[in-house]
Order: C-alpha cells, then sequence, then structure tokens
C-alpha cells in the first residue's frame, strides 16, 4: 500500500495535520516499517488493523470480515488463478450489482479497471485487511505450479510451423489462456525477485528463464508450439509490432502486480528459432533506497555523504553490468534532491523517474547523445549532474569542464576495479592534469549472494579453495566460515538477498601526482592501498568472516 496515498487521506479527513504527516513519512522510510504500523506508533490509530475502516469510508466500500471465512469453490472459479494472484484479488461475494471482490490494495482504481478488463464483469469493490486478502488468495488457489497446469490445459493453440496471418496472431496473443499464462510467468518471476525474463525458443523446446541475484533458473517450460503466442503476447504488453519478427525491437510494460507497481523494460532479438524477448524488470523500491539501505562500510557512507555534498568535482562509481551501480548513484541523489539544488540526469534509459530530479533520456539515433545533452545541461543552471555512463571522450571531456566550472558531476564507467577508471579516462583521450584536478573519488562495486539465513550452517573449507582466496589456514584463528544448505525459503539455491561488496579510491595529493605523471594502473592501487583502500577481496573477506556470503561467491566475483 502506498505510504504516501494513505498518510494523504488521514490529512484529508483531518485526522493528521501536515507536519504530522510528513513525521510519519520520514519515521515509514528510516525505519522500514509498514506506515499502518508507524500510525499506531504515533497514537494516530489504536492498532494497524485501524486504517481499514478509514480506507473503506474513504472509498465507500463495504468493510468484510474474512479471517474465519473460507470462499466457496463456486465463487473462486469466477477468478481464474493467475489473474488473482496478478492483480491480488479474491471474489467474495456474488449478487445483483456484480462480483465483489476484495484487494491487496484497494486505494489504486487501476487494479480494479484492469480486473474488470480481464474478467469482462461488472465488479464491486469491498475492503479488508491485505494480509488476510493475500492469505485467502494463497490458501484459496493452491500453488503456482497447479495454476500453471490448470491453464495450460486450455492451451490448444496453433501449429509447430507457426505460419500465422497478423490477424490470427493477434487472436491467439489475446485469447484469454494465453493472457493468464503471460501474467502467471510474470507474476512469479516478479515474486521471486526477478531481475530479468528470458523468453527463448530453441529447435526443439521453449525456454522461459528468470534471473534472481544475478543467477538464472528455469521455468517448467511450455510445449514449443506456444512459443509464438506466449512472445506475441509480451510484445503486445509492450507495444512492439508482433507481424515485425526480423529486426530488433524494445518496448516497456508497466504493471500492476498486487500491490506494487512494476517497470519491465522489453527487448526482443530475432534468432534462428524464433524471436528471443527478455524483459528487465525495474523494481521501483530500489529507487526509494537511501544511502543507509545499501549496507555501505562506515567509512565508505560517511566518505560518500561528505563527496556528494562537494560544490564541485567528478565522483565515479565502476563495475560491470548488474554490478548496482545506478541504484548506488539513484540513493546518492535522493540525500542531495533538496529544494535547494537543482539536479539533471542524462540516461539511456531512465530507469526510475524520480520527483524533483530532471531527467533526461539520452537517444543516439535522433542525435540526442551524452555530450549533446551535457552541453545543454550547462546553460540550464545545474548544481548537480549526473551522466548514466562515461562511454567516450567528448562525454569524459564535458563532464570534467563541468566539474572544474563548479558543478558535482555523478557518473559510471565500467572498469574492474577503482584504479582501472582513472587509466580508462586518459585512454579516453582527457589530459592527465585535468584528470587529476576535476576527479574527487571511485568507488567500485560488486554484488555478491548472501546465504539464505533460514538454512545458514558452518563448514569447514579445503586448503585448496583456502589457497584460491589467498589465506593460509593457519592466518585464521578461530574464523568461522559459513554456507546454505538449500531450502524452500531459498530454492534450495542456499542464497537469499544480495550485499554490496566495495572498494574506495580517494583522489588525494599523492594519488593526483601519480596520475598526472601517468603512472600505470598498479602503482596508483599501490599508492592508494597504502592510505588505506581497502580492495574488493579484502572487503569480500570482511563479509565472509561476518557470515554474509560464501567464499566461492567472493572468488566468482573478485
Amino acid at each position: 500500500m502506498d505510504s504516501n496515498q494513505l498518510v494523504e487521506l488521514f490529512v484529508s479527513r483531518g485526522m493528521i495535520d501536515q507536519s504530522l504527516g510528513q513525521d510519519i513519512l520520514n519515521e515509514v522510510e528510516n525505519s522500514g516499517k509498514e506506515v499502518s504500523e508507524i500510525l499506531a506508533d504515533f497514537q494516530v490509530i489504536q492498532n494497524r488493523d485501524d486504517v481499514w475502516p478509514v480506507i473503506a469510508s474513504e472509498l465507500g466500500a463495504p468493510l468484510v470480515d474474512i479471517s474465519s471465512w473460507t470462499p466457496p469453490d463456486e465463487l473462486l472459479q469466477l477468478i481464474p488463478a493467475g489473474t488473482a494472484r496478478l492483480h491480488g484479488a479474491l471474489p467474495v461475494n456474488l449478487d445483483d450489482e456484480g462480483l465483489h471482490v476484495c484487494l491487496v490494495d484497494p486505494m489504486n482504481p487501476q487494479t480494479l479497471e484492469d480486473l474488470r478488463f480481464a474478467l469482462d464483469r461488472e465488479l464491486v469493490l469491498a475492503v479488508a485487511p491485505d494480509y488476510l486478502v493475500e492469505e485467502k488468495i494463497s490458501e484459496s488457489y493452491g500453488g503456482d505450479a497447479k495454476a500453471m497446469d490448470a491453464i495450460l490445459d486450455q492451451l490448444e493453440f496453433g501449429g509447430p510451423d507457426g505460419d500465422l496471418s497478423q490477424a490470427e496472431l493477434e487472436n491467439e496473443a489475446n485469447s484469454a489462456p494465453i493472457i493468464r499464462y503471460v501474467d502467471l510467468v510474470l507474476f512469479q518471476a516478479i515474486k521471486e525477485r526477478a531481475s530479468d525474463i528470458h523468453f527463448e525458443p530453441f529447435e526443439k523446446d521453449f525456454k522461459i528463464r528468470y534471473r534472481v541475484d544475478g543467477s538464472l533458473y528455469e521455468m517448467a517450460p511450455p510445449p514449443i508450439h506456444l512459443a509464438i503466442p506466449i512472445i506475441s503476447r509480451v510484445k503486445v504488453m509492450a507495444n512492439m509490432n508482433i507481424a515485425e519478427r526480423r529486426v530488433p525491437q524494445d518496448g516497456r510494460i508497466v504493471k500492476q502486480v498486487g500491490d506494487r507497481q512494476v517497470d519491465m523494460r522489453v527487448s526482443s532479438l530475432p534468432t534462428h528459432h524464433g524471436e528471443s524477448v527478455v524483459l528487465r524488470v525495474l523494481d521501483r523500491s530500489s529507487v526509494n533506497l537511501s544511502l543507509e539501505a545499501l549496507g555501505l562500510p562506515d567509512n565508505i557512507y560517511e566518505y560518500i555523504g561528505d563527496t556528494i555534498v562537494k560544490p564541485n568535482g567528478i565522483f565515479i562509481v565502476t563495475g560491470p553490468t548488474g554490478a548496482g551501480k545506478t541504484t548506488t548513484l539513484y540513493a546518492a541523489l535522493r540525500r542531495i534532491n533538496t529544494i535547494d539544488h537543482k539536479l539533471l540526469t542524462a540516461e539511456d534509459p531512465v530507469e526510475y523517474d524520480i520527483d524533483g530530479i530532471i531527467q533526461i533520456p539520452v537517444n543516439e539515433s535522433i542525435g540526442l547523445t551524452f555530450p549533446r545533452v551535457l552541453r545543454a545541461f550547462l546553460r540550464q543552471d545545474p548544481d548537480r549532474i549526473m551522466v548514466g555512463e562515461m562511454r567516450d571522450m567528448d562525454t569524459a571531456q564535458i563532464a570534467i569542464q563541468a566539474s572544474l566550472t563548479g558543478h558535482l558531476v555523478l557518473s559510471t564507467l565500467h572498469t574492474n576495479d577503482a584504479p582501472g577508471a582513472v587509466t580508462r579516462l586518459i585512454d579516453m583521450g582527457c589530459e592527465p592534469f585535468l584528470v587529476a584536478a576535476s576527479l574527487e573519488g571511485i568507488l567500485a562495486q560488486r554484488l555478491v549472494r548472501t546465504i539464505c539465513k533460514d538454512c545458514k550452517s558452518a563448514y569447514e573449507p579445503s586448503e585448496a579453495i583456502l589457497t584460491q582466496l589467498g589465506v593460509s589456514p593457519h592466518e585464521l584463528g578461530d574464523k568461522d566460515f559459513y554456507t546454505g544448505k538449500g531450502c524452500d525459503t531459498c530454492g534450495e539455491s542456499g542464497y537469499k538477498g544480495r550485499a554490496g561488496l566495495y572498494e574506495l579510491l580517494d583522489i588525494n595529493d599523492p594519488v593526483r601526482e601519480l596520475i598526472t605523471d601517468r603512472a600505470p594502473t598498479v602503482v596508483i592501487k599501490q599508492k592508494a592501498m597504502e592510505f588505506g583502500m581497502n580492495t574488493l577481496r579484502e572487503d569480500g573477506l570482511r563479509n565472509i568472516y561476518l557470515g554474509k556470503t560464501t567464499i566461492e561467491e567472493v572468488l566468482k566475483y573478485t
């Protein structure tokens, strides 16, 4: 449930004033608790369930008690399992007015409209506590596998040749079973916290895989002859041309999944056996992360906090794709997104909308390149500038000019470590003395999977793997090592969630001298380590000793 919406509702009804409302929102952000719990803590209501009569009254909907009620089968059959899960909807009654439904997020009017369209019938909203609605949906509709099987039984489309006209493609893509199946695939992947969903046609099978915490997992595959209708359905949702299968296309899907709005960036690629489609799931909750929530080591947290309030200079976050660079920069931007600062970002593409920041999507096809956007930025009187990525000499040089003329520039680079970013800028063609003068700091980062708390157990690593890690068994003393055995919570993987490894290069005067002298990366690294820089491997060791991650994960990423 949206915290801002609920607080605005309490303000509009005169139950709290604007000032208290802001205090409650701040507490929600800092504590991570639900807004209903904070309202109870602030004694606006007695307990968290007291928000629901207020919501029901505002929506003009009845408040129903479903705590000890079991929905009959004939009622459950009116909403298919996949649709119920996707929209967070539970049928509670059927009468002359229509089908009465409770929603996990009753305050989002779009959910009810989407449900009306999917079911093609009149719906009446009822209100019940969201956690009870979720429980009843889970109890009543069985597991995801059961819902998948029920939908697959209804799918008897197409032939293996896939030679269909555009009209036939549209009909199949918009048929109820295909819609339900794709919705359920998306719902299941998002529920598992997937960052990417892959639809991949091969000669003899059609695979659906999703990436969770950096690793790919395969779903139960549908029959090969359903590849074209399923991919066509995804393309319809993303407003892509379903008749064009010879060239790559891009699109976007915005979907309400339960109480969350999820953005998905869609990319299609023609292959030998059909179109491969990948959806990048952009979780809006990650854009709400603060620097405190990133789990940064104390010294790096303080350093970033001090650097991003400087009047000028360049701060770079570096690492491979998927290392969390954008999330770190967004968290930094949120810290400095105040009324007295103008913030501009150039991104390719804009992944998340942030209130109070002017964000420009780079579009190479029409000549709107990073250098062109950056030049325009300097005429817009900015205080802070974020450049999605320094890809070429022009972008880097304008970023340096911007920093030297009194702007703070935040950006990303793809390098293996922090000192390597200095060499990369000079290799691009930037003058070493300008790089030395403008750079403030470089943060290299990686994301490693964290051990599942439910199946975490201690073990003795072999000497061979300790040697790989560069640690002698005699140095370890009484340090413990942990791994995940695998359980239902983590899908038998032994891991759940991810944490960052960080390497911070502070550009101090001795390092500036080395940069000006075009010193090799290894020399800069040694000098930085003399001044206390911890490498990615050393930070990995710290996380291993804290019991957060495994030796295998640290070896894989550092």
